[in-house]
């Protein structure tokens, strides 16, 4: 680790995250593996699984070990596995070769490769109550034991590289090498993002932050934009009400527009804050993502992360 890296893990302030702040990536996760019922699959009984022996389940699981699992089904979420006392579901966004951004069609193709074929794989979620086994492949590409070794360094404020292995509406998932943890949307930059894919890419190599940790779950909560100082600290001392300064409109809504400024901050131009002869009809076709305009401080609220923009006459 770099002195700079040392200094800036020294001075990171790691917010509380309570368990609300993994919502909705729980609800995606079960939307996903609760496909399994209608999974294309052959008969479990064509390859002699009675069901599931969870103690040899929770053993993998708790000891870190690699499985060799046979391909029985696939759905648009991923592959259908089982062997003898086991059966689960891994995510496609767990696999090594992922289908890229191909349509759904494409990618159920893809995943129809996969068929009869077996496959290394470790458990990376054990729920009896839910009958709920998940497992991944890149887990086991990163070897026995690796889950355990690395919670065993990782804790609030510490620095890693990870590698982008799926982005969702919600945030995106990184590889941190044998365990997986997720930079939620608003941990992603300062500024709004509407979707993690236009800032991030599947295969990107980032350095991120962890916020949390709670190995009893698995969940790791990280942080893209904590490793660059909060603009919002400074906004206070850089402008006032009244200010007129130039921005750049990232979106057109059908309520107002956003308009980027210069240190990254977005903030809302309201219908009401137009000029009145572009209140009046529809306003959206005078303006486009990427012009540059001039605006007016209306109002700041640094704690809320709000600011509030009227577009300056004539531009």
């Amino acid at each position: 680790m770099s002195d700079l890296d040392r200094s800036i893990e020294a001075e990171l302030a790691v917010p509380e995250l309570d368990e609300g702040w993994w919502t909705s990536v729980l609800s995606d996760e079960e939307a996903i593996v609760s496909e399994q019922n209608d999974i294309n699959c052959r008969p479990c009984a064509e390859h002699g699984v009675q069901g599931v022996d969870w103690d040899c389940v929770r053993q993998l699981y708790q000891q870190d070990e690699v499985v060799l699992l046979e391909v029985s089904g696939y759905n648009r979420g991923g592959l259908l596995v089982q062997g003898t006392g086991i059966q689960g579901f891994v995510p496609i966004s767990h696999l090594i070769e992922l289908p890229g951004d191909d349509n759904d069609e494409e990618k159920l193709k893809h995943l129809a490769n996969y068929a009869g074929k077996f496959l290394y794989l470790k458990v990376i979620e054990c729920e009896p109550s839910n009958d709920r086994v998940v497992l991944s492949e890149r887990a086991a590409k990163a070897g026995e034991g690796k889950r355990k070794e690395l919670f065993a360094t990782l804790k609030p404020g510490t620095l890693v590289c990870g590698v982008v292995t799926n982005l969702t509406e919600f945030g995106a998932f990184i590889d941190l090498g044998g365990v997986e943890g997720l930079i939620h949307v608003s941990e992603i930059s300062w500024g709004r993002v509407e979707n993690p894919a236009d800032v991030l890419k599947v295969g990107q190599a980032v350095k991120v932050v962890v916020l949390q940790v709670n190995e009893s779950n698995a969940r790791i909560a990280l942080s893209l934009k904590r490793l660059s100082p909060n603009p919002w600290e400074q906004l206070m001392q850089i402008y006032k009400p009244g200010d007129v300064v130039q921005a750049v409109l990232t979106s057109i809504m059908n309520f107002g527009l956003f308009a980027r400024l210069p240190e990254g901050i977005e903030g809302l131009i309201h219908v009401s804050a137009l000029p009145e002869h572009h209140r009046k009809g529809e306003f959206t076709t005078h303006y486009s993502p990427g012009q540059q305009v001039r605006v007016r401080i209306l109002h700041m609220d640094a704690d809320r992360r709000r600011l509030g923009l009227g577009l300056v006459e004539g531009e």
